[in-house]
């Protein structure tokens, strides 16, 4: 299941009463850093689709590893047995394909040439599924009803492009099932696990095709300008219509039928006025459509199915004030694994019996940290300069009254992405130290519309920055952030609006983080990997042309215009990182070094677009608590 996000509005008004009320408390202990940060204990449970074995990951020479256990032994340590032993890099999900084995991927260094790999439940045998050096392999789909195929996508003969392989798990023997010609970005499967659509483009027009078996060659049902989507996100239970998610014609993409006989949107399933609806549930057992979810400020779910609705109050009634998320089913849908968070807590996983109506507890994903100690995290908004709404997440630091505080200003990466209400490790480390933290979702952020996300377009540095600053301003004027004592940080496109926002506001920032950040637009547009080149046009289009758009471009690059920063920076960068490569980073620091800006530097060999060991992690935010503390004075 695909679970999106939901609803709630905050004034500046209510904003202001809501933390008078916390004021008057204490200040909230202290955690250690590492508890933030470090791997569960147990976590990513799963179930084998008899319902016989529960699987789950925990630490094995302190990467996660997978464990497995029999169902009836579940939430004690009676029955644990080790499947897989990863000693470079932790496995970071898994599900079960059959009653017989896992299937998991895996990358080298963080290059994301991620490896298809499936484990013996019994044997504990390994076994490299795709190994083709330099190329990168994904699961198009497990065929449920199938133990011994597997579809995957991989690009082993041309580096550009994805052809569909149906893999023999049992032997390892590729079979060819569709070869792509040069412009297909996408395929999809019908319930059979056949392919039967497909996504194409020619650089800025998208092209949906389609194919009654696969015998047949495909052929153009629909084309659209990339700004306009159609997007397949299930098929009826006969597998003879499909269902979209549509923009076309409107702002916000609904939920529709669509019946590739007329190239139509049909009868409407969902509609949301204030965001987009783009996901759909689907029950394989009772062949219905279940649900969606609407994320407007926080993710609720929309029932199409009494019964799913029915499963999910008996839940919420057992568990108030969490958010339910199913995370893995038996193939009869009858065992389920819950997971129970919100906003403070990472939560605790369950295995729920739907006959019996049965709870049963499994673990504490960080028992490490006390919900009660932890911020509450409010959605708010505020309007930016030419009067766009934008929305975001204001973070507290509890017990402290809301005024002057220091503040970490921390924009998302993407940037077509959008921050969402849940808990996040890094926001809650940030607030237990005694800073408030912004995050918002600049134009440019899905789930708001297309006009929305258009506003975006050649705006890199420009409005969307400026969407930033303004959230900045407005804090200020609230009375919440001590000018003196702002800071922004962020990770990808995050880390472009941070070097950027030193760049443009110098005057702003008393300190900022560059996490695996863009820093020059020329060179970033040149190193995007091989698989990016169909976009290559439409990303020309909405981020900008070298050679026309040479001026912007060179305005908006924090690596051509160091002359203006002042504000002490840490960078950090991955040196296998394929989409923000590191010669970024190091022109970066190269040109501040040279004016004597003070400039710390953190590169990690093994690693790639962020750090992913744990002892990486520690050593990063390590860093940067250190770093924040020297500039920014937090209270403690």
């Amino acid at each position: 299941m695909n679970f999106r996000h939901w609803l709630t509005t905050l004034t500046s008004a209510s904003l202001i009463a809501a933390t008078a009320v916390s004021a008057q408390a204490q200040p909230a202990k202290q955690y250690p850093l590492r508890d933030f940060f470090k791997n569960p204990e147990q976590g990513y449970f799963r179930l084998s689709p008899d319902g016989k074995m529960l699987g789950f990951m925990q630490p094995y020479e302190s990467r996660m590893n997978i464990f497995v256990q029999p169902i009836d032994k579940a939430g004690s340590k009676e029955g644990v047995k080790r499947i897989t032993a990863e000693t470079a890099r932790d496995i970071s999900n898994y599900f079960f394909k059959g009653p017989q084995h896992v299937l998991y991927t895996k990358d080298f260094g963080g290059d994301e040439n991620f490896h298809v790999v499936m484990a013996d439940i019994t044997t504990g045998k390994v076994q490299d599924l795709t190994p083709h050096e330099g190329t990168q392999a994904s699961i198009l789909d497990a065929l449920p009803d199938d133990d011994d195929h597997i579809l995957v996508t991989h690009n082993k003969r041309d580096k550009r492009l994805f052809d569909v392989y149906r893999i023999n798990i049992k032997t390892g023997a590729e079979t060819l099932v569709a070869q792509n010609p040069g412009n297909i970005t996408a395929w999809n499967t019908d319930h059979a696990g056949k392919v039967r659509a497909a996504g194409a483009t020619d650089g800025v027009n998208k092209t949906l095709l389609y194919r009654e078996t696969e015998a047949e060659p495909f052929k153009p049902l629909l084309t659209t300008n990339f700004r306009e989507a159609v997007d397949i996100v299930g098929w009826t239970p006969d597998s003879k219509l499909m269902y979209v998610a549509s923009n076309r014609g409107r702002d916000k993409a609904a939920l529709f039928e669509f019946d590739p006989k007329t190239a139509k949107e049909g009868k409407l399933i969902y509609e949301n006025p204030n965001v987009d609806v783009d996901s759909l549930g689907w029950s394989r057992a009772r062949k219905v459509i279940t649900q969606t979810m609407v994320n407007f400020e926080k993710a609720e779910p929309v029932f199409f199915d009494k019964e799913s609705e029915r499963v999910y109050k008996a839940l919420k009634a057992k568990l108030p004030g969490y958010q339910i998320g199913v995370q893995s089913m038996t193939k009869d849908e009858n065992l389920l694994i819950v997971a129970a968070s919100n906003d403070r807590t990472p939560g605790t996983r369950y295995v729920y019996d739907v006959k019996a109506d049965k709870l049963t507890k499994l673990a504490e994903i960080n028992p490490a940290l006390a919900e009660a100690d932890m911020a509450e995290v409010k959605p708010i908004s505020y309007t930016a300069r030419d009067g766009l709404t934008i929305r975001g997440y204001l973070t507290l630091p509890k017990g402290v009254p809301a005024k002057n505080l220091p503040v970490i200003v921390n924009p998302h990466g993407g940037p077509w992405y959008r921050d969402s209400w849940g808990y996040n490790g890094e926001i809650q480390f940030l607030a237990n130290r005694g800073y408030a933290v912004l995050q918002m979702n600049f134009r440019g952020s899905v789930g708001y519309g297309r006009k929305f996300w258009e506003a975006s377009f050649k705006q890199w540095g420009l409005a969307m920055q400026d969407d930033i600053t303004d959230g900045v301003n407005w804090l200020i004027k609230e009375g919440i952030a001590d000018p003196k004592r702002i800071a922004i940080y962020g990770a990808s496109y995050g880390g472009y609006a941070t070097l950027m926002g030193v760049t443009k506001t110098p005057d702003l920032y008393a300190a900022a983080v560059d996490y695996v950040g863009v820093s020059n637009m020329f060179t970033f547009m040149k190193s995007i990997p091989p698989y990016w080149k169909p976009f290559l046009e439409m990303m020309t289009e909405m981020v900008g042309d070298a050679e026309k758009d040479k001026a912007q471009l060179t305005t908006t690059s924090p690596a051509l215009n160091a002359e203006r920063i002042k504000t002490p920076l840490f960078i950090a960068q991955g040196a296998k990182d394929p989409r923000v490569v590191k010669a970024e980073s190091d022109q970066m620091v190269e040109a501040l070094k040279k004016r004597g800006v003070a400039v710390e530097y953190m590169v990690k060999d093994n690693e790639g677009h962020g750090f992913r060991l744990q002892e990486n992690q520690f050593e990063f935010y390590e860093a940067m608590e250190k770093f924040l503390g020297k500039h920014l004075k937090a209270a403690k």
